[in-house]
């Protein structure tokens, strides 16, 4: 214990969750990869797993790396970081590598990743330093809180023509977050109105120009998104798509997770991940449903939410407003991400492509979700550097042999709530 205390600082609650879910990922993500292995790596089932090996250690090291950095320097990086992240957002919708009909990576010295994952991460802290400098100001409409609702409309629109579930994803975790910041919920709710009908009426308008010839599908790149987008709601909805691929995925979720009950299959007795497109990423929670049964599963669905509830319990030691809404902001980018994927799986939501954090394979999403982890842990490791600081001083002056009973309800009864 003393070993792990003296290297990794911060709650240790959440440095166990960040462990457990990825023994998880190496267990689901090596058994899911067996079909792969065998399309494309001549059989070699090695090579997926040493691969995704690597990039959880990477994810690890990231953690590590950020939970060592003052929570102080991403007030002022965020400034930057938000100019950034929507030039490299058109610079991707412009001259991204074309992938499942999008383009939502950039290659850099042969190196690809994902800009909508920075773009996550520089919008959730702008957003918790802004609310901490305008707290006495978030009541104001028209000055204070439409610019920012602007500012986040731009970011997610640039991510929704390639990426529509993370952009939604994204607006819902900034609503949440200006929410938490005391922003009145009636003007949440005019926004949130605003952005829903602005899409609908785009989606919709579009779609049915495509119905009436306007636009060819197999030209118009927006046009084949938006025919995605409503095929995935109709199979939801059980109506008839323009596309069955959708239904399938739907389908075969659903085969892996009614056919096994408390215990599973056992691991790597997975049928279904022959059948699933992508069983080791958008699909990885029904391979572990149908191979480690619905207890485990649990168990999956309780880290991420035992993730907010220590994310809480750090909050409400913060004795400034920023960590407490950065640490916020990137727990609900976590949580929230996990819920929506194993909603996915479970047929309880429209196919969205969203990776299950710190489980899924992909580069990207492990090592973003390796920084919110570093970041939330780099909180909670200054909160215990300054309560055992505060701890020594009170000690310093105590008188020899007094009782330390008074003491420890000073500090006890000192913590800070925001």
């Amino acid at each position: 214990m003393d070993f792990l205390k003296k290297y990794f600082k911060g709650d240790l609650g959440i440095w166990a969750i960040l462990f457990m879910l990825c023994v998880f990922s190496l267990l689901v993500v090596y058994s899911a990869t067996g079909a792969l292995a065998y399309r494309f790596a001549g059989g070699n089932t090695a090579y997926y797993i040493l691969r995704h090996g690597i990039l959880l250690c990477g994810g690890l090291g990231v953690a590590y790396f950020f939970h060592k950095i003052s929570y102080r320097y991403y007030a002022g990086l965020s400034k930057l970081l938000i100019v950034v992240a929507p030039v490299l957002l058109v610079v991707t919708l412009l001259f991204g590598v074309d992938e499942n009909e999008a383009t939502r990576r950039i290659s850099l010295f042969g190196i690809t990743f994902q800009t909508s994952d920075f773009a996550k991460l520089a919008l959730i802290m702008f957003l918790a330093r802004w609310l901490a400098v305008n707290q006495e100001r978030v009541f104001d409409f028209r000055k204070k809180v439409f610019p920012v609702f602007l500012l986040i409309s731009v970011v997610c629109a640039l991510i929704l023509p390639a990426n529509f579930s993370t952009a939604a994803l994204l607006f819902v975790i900034s609503m949440a977050l200006l929410f938490v910041g005391r922003v009145a919920f009636k003007h949440i709710l005019m926004l949130a109105g605003i952005a829903i009908v602005t899409i609908s009426l785009t989606v919709g308008g579009i779609y049915g120009l495509h119905k009436a010839g306007a636009f060819d599908a197999n030209r118009h790149l927006p046009t084949k998104r938006v025919i995605t987008w409503v095929g995935r709601l109709s199979s939801f909805f059980g109506e008839d798509g323009e596309t069955e691929k959708d239904s399938y995925q739907a389908d075969q979720a659903k085969i892996a997770v009614g056919t096994v009950g408390l215990l599973g299959k056992g691991p790597g007795n997975s049928i279904q991940r022959n059948f699933l497109p992508h069983p080791y990423s958008d699909f990885v929670f029904a391979i572990i449903i149908e191979e480690w049964g619905d207890v485990i599963a649990t168990v999956v669905l309780a880290l991420y939410l035992a993730l907010l509830f220590r994310t809480v319990q750090i909050v409400r030691k913060c004795e400034r407003t920023f960590p407490a809404f950065l640490a916020t902001g990137l727990s609900f980018s976590i949580v929230f991400q996990a819920m929506l994927n194993m909603m996915v799986a479970v047929g309880l939501f429209p196919i969205t492509g969203q990776p299950l954090p710190m489980i899924s394979m992909g580069g990207t999403s492990i090592l973003a979700t390796g920084v919110a982890f570093g970041i939330i842990l780099g909180i909670s490791r200054e909160i215990n550097e300054q309560e055992e600081k505060s701890a020594r001083k009170i000690a310093a002056v105590q008188p020899v042999g007094h009782s330390n009973t008074s003491a420890e309800k000073t500090i006890n009864t000192s913590k800070p709530t925001t």
